[in-house]
C-alpha cells in the first residue's frame, strides 16, 4: 500500500512523526508537508509566490522521509500528486493534528483541508487530530490508535474520494470508551481576544485558546470526545444547499 502523509503543523511536527511510524506498519509512507506550521490555514493555496520545496531525511541523515513544501497544506497534496510523487497513493492521511478539529473548527482547519484536497483528486483521504488537554500530548498512543481506526476505514474499501475526519480525546483522562460514527457540530465555537496596546499606543488583539463551544449538542462528534470516544465523521464538500434549491430556482428570477 502507498501511503502520502501530510499535515498542517509542519514536517517536523511529532504528531506527524509518530503516525508516519505506525502508518509504515501499513505500507509505504511518503511524506509532503509544510516546511513551517499552518494551523487554521483552511483550504487556502499559494498563488504569488513560488512554492519551494526541499527534501527531508531521518536524523540518520540517509532514510529519505519525503518534502517539505514552503507552502499551505493543500499546496502540499496537489504538488505531491501532480509533481513529486512516481505514483499515485492509494490514501492519503492529514495528520497527526495538535488539538482536535470538531465541530465546526473542521472549517478552518488545514489538517482537513489536506485531506479534502486529496478527495479533490478521487483518492480515499482521512484527517486525524489527537485532542489535548493543558497542552499535554501522547502522540505515540494516539498514534496507534489512528493507525487502527485507518485500517479498518480502509479494510472496508470506501469508495474513490471518500473523505473522513478521525478526532481522538485527551488520553489522559482514562480508557478509550470505543470509537462512534457521528456528526459534526455545527454550532459556533465561542471564542476570546486578548486586547493590548503596544509601545506605540496602537491597540491590537491576540486569539487566545480559550474558546468552548456553547452547545454540545448529544450524538455529535464534540460530545463524543468529551465523554472519551474517538469519532469518525464521514465529510463531503459539496457545499450547495440541495434542499432549498429547487425552491430557489422557482423564485421568478428577472433582470431589466
Amino acid at each position: 500500500m502507498r501511503i502520502l502523509l501530510t499535515n498542517d503543523d509542519g514536517i517536523y511536527a511529532p504528531g506527524l512523526r509518530a503516525l508516519r511510524h505506525e502508518l509504515l506498519k501499513l505500507g509505504a509512507v511518503t511524506v509532503v508537508a509544510p516546511a513551517t506550521e499552518q494551523s487554521a490555514a483552511g483550504h487556502s493555496v499559494t498563488l504569488l509566490n513560488p512554492l519551494l520545496v526541499s527534501e527531508v531525511f531521518e536524523d540518520d541523515g540517509k532514510t529519505f522521509i519525503g518534502w517539505a513544501v514552503e507552502g499551505r497544506p493543500a499546496d502540499c497534496v496537489k504538488l505531491a500528486l501532480l509533481e513529486l510523487l512516481p505514483d499515485t497513493p492509494d490514501v492519503i492521511v492529514s495528520g497527526m493534528n495538535a488539538g482536535s478539529n470538531a465541530g465546526i473548527n473542521v472549517v478552518y482547519s488545514g489538517t482537513v483541508a489536506a485531506a479534502v484536497e486529496g478527495a479533490f483528486f478521487h483518492r480515499t483521504s482521512i484527517a486525524v487530530s489527537l485532542e489535548y488537554d493543558k497542552k499535554i500530548y501522547d502522540f505515540a498512543t494516539g498514534a496507534r490508535y489512528a493507525r487502527q481506526v485507518i485500517e479498518q476505514i480502509l479494510a472496508r474499501k470506501p469508495a474513490d474520494g471518500s473523505l473522513f475526519n478521525v478526532n481522538i480525546p485527551v488520553l489522559e483522562r482514562g480508557p478509550i470508551r470505543g470509537v462512534k460514527v457521528l456528526p459534526q457540530n455545527v454550532t459556533p465555537y465561542q471564542e476570546q481576544f486578548d486586547r493590548r496596546v503596544n509601545p506605540r499606543g496602537r491597540t491590537y488583539f491576540w486569539t487566545t485558546p480559550a474558546f468552548r463551544c456553547p452547545e454540545p449538542h448529544p450524538e455529535t462528534d464534540v460530545t463524543a470526545l468529551e465523554e472519551g470516544y474517538i469519532t469518525v465523521t464521514p465529510l463531503k464538500f459539496d457545499l450547495t444547499d440541495h434542499a432549498r434549491l429547487t425552491e430557489i430556482q422557482n423564485w421568478g428570477w428577472e433582470l431589466r
